[in-house]
């Protein structure tokens, strides 16, 4: 019962229950192509040992706008050493047909300068293992576009929001600084 209470307090709340040790190599083990890019980042190089704050992202769902947002907190606390990651998928049916209508939403129309990568999925049984090892870290997988995680520098997932969370929420902004 006690187990069944938290999980809706986290659910309504947009905190996640840690479970577990974290699987860094799920998280990081990887390499992925940049969003309409020839460029091949190591995961692992890049983002090991670092505060992040993940994304799912969609070109073309309502909570699209998040973007800008989200590209205010990276502006806000790079230099805090919070590295902003944005995974679009088509999961959700509302991601561009091509990576340069993508890339044209993100880094043309929002001025995106974080990190983003070609379309990957992030539910199911097709999820990538960043996105499995999040849903088991947090309980949370994401359930529409625009769901931010917080992860600690060990790799923990600290913190789930919905889609329904802005990018300046309160709560968003404490999880991010507690991770700093």
């Amino acid at each position: 019962m006690k187990r069944l209470l938290t999980g809706v307090c986290a659910l309504l709340f947009g905190y996640t229950v840690w479970a577990g040790e974290p699987d860094t190599d799920a998280l990081y083990n990887h390499q992925l192509k940049r969003l309409h890019s020839a460029e091949v980042v190591d995961l692992k190089a890049r983002f090991a040992g670092k505060p992040l704050l993940v994304i799912n992202t969609a070109s073309f769902c309502g909570f699209t706008g998040q973007f800008e947002g989200l590209e205010a907190l990276h502006q806000q606390y790079r230099d805090k050493g919070l590295v902003v990651v944005g995974f679009p998928s088509n999961d959700f049916n509302q991601e561009a047909r091509n990576e340069a209508k993508s890339a044209e939403v993100c880094f043309v129309n929002y001025g995106v300068t974080f990190d983003m990568f070609s379309p990957i999925h992030v539910k199911g049984d097709n999820a990538h293992p960043i996105f499995r090892e999040i849903a088991r870290q947090s309980g949370t997988p994401p359930r529409w576009n625009f769901y931010k995680y917080v992860i600690d520098r060990d790799g923990k997932v600290t913190a789930a929001f919905s889609s329904m969370t802005s990018p300046d929420s309160d709560k968003l902004i404490k999880a991010i600084e507690a991770v700093l």
